[in-house]
């Protein structure tokens, strides 16, 4: 995992600024809690939130991972790469998505039914060790995107800390770079089953695709990415500011060449580059 504070640029917020004061209201009520178990998957906002737990609580906060088909390799590395680096109190476990029929057929509420298996299962593991309550990293931009998620952590009363102080993604960023977290500028992610278009079976076959077709993306240097499985043709989405590097003949080349390996029979880049939710749009419409 990269330290990337820029030379010559200081980590700290300035004090008194609308981040820092969030901050300051985010571990005084932390603070207020007997113990938390935090979800925590490696990403940005969740691992601002395991820091944020562990200064205010100390033992009494522990972050938990969840293992499933679809979350990768590499997220579990960079997660196992932040405990060591913060020191944090830290937990795998396993959940079951893809033994739920409503999961596996991906329509829009997929994601409702990936939360509450995860909080099921982390309910599971607050009762054995006696701890009080559960959170989650969503931030305030967040609310402005389809999380069907959200609602899952409603029912099962999961904390939304830094929703509460309303803290943005920019400012989650600010911050963990002031406390020297390494995923401060982290590119954002999303578990695997998010690059399959509603409407098409998640199976272990196709997150494991997927994931091999952003191990080579990850190999050949591109930072911001996703691979959007539509079948038989993989849909590559690179961030604009890298889109001309893969638009390069001899990189066309390369990418099709490794991504027809691995069983796709068309590869395209798609033109408008990496964001966010794009397979959302179709709900729009």
């Amino acid at each position: 995992m990269d330290h990337l504070t820029p030379p010559g640029q200081s980590a700290e917020p300035h004090e008194g600024s609308v981040a820092r004061n969030k901050q300051q209201r985010l571990l005084k009520e932390l603070r207020q809690l007997d113990s938390l178990l935090v979800a925590f998957s490696g990403g940005a906002d969740s691992a601002y939130l395991a820091w944020a737990a562990h200064v205010a609580l100390g033992e009494r906060a522990l972050a938990v991972t969840a293992l499933s088909p679809s979350f990768s390799a590499y997220d579990r590395e960079q997660a196992e790469g932040f405990v060591r680096h913060v020191g944090l109190r830290h937990e795998f476990i396993e959940t079951h998505e893809l033994e739920n029929p409503l999961y596996i057929a991906n329509s829009p509420d997929r994601c409702y039914h990936c939360k509450a298996e995860l909080f099921t299962e982390i309910e599971k593991r607050m009762a054995s060790l006696g701890f009080a309550r559960v959170a989650y990293g969503i931030n305030a931009d967040d609310t402005h995107d389809f999380r069907p998620g959200h609602r899952a952590a409603a029912e099962h009363k999961v904390l939304a800390p830094l929703l509460d102080v309303a803290l943005t993604k920019e400012e989650v960023r600010e911050l963990s770079r002031a406390a020297g977290l390494p995923t401060w500028n982290r590119p954002a992610s999303a578990c695997l089953a998010s690059r399959i278009p509603y409407g098409t079976p998640v199976t272990p076959q196709s997150l494991s695709l997927v994931e091999q077709g952003e191990a080579i993306l990850r190999e050949l240097g591109f930072r911001q990415f996703r691979v959007r499985l539509h079948q038989e043709l993989a849909r590559i989405e690179i961030a604009p500011l890298e889109l001309p590097r893969a638009l390069n003949p001899q990189m066309a080349a390369v990418l099709a060449r490794r991504f027809k390996q691995l069983g796709f029979t068309y590869v395209t880049l798609d033109l408008e580059g990496y964001r966010q939710g794009s397979l959302n749009s179709v709900l729009q419409k």
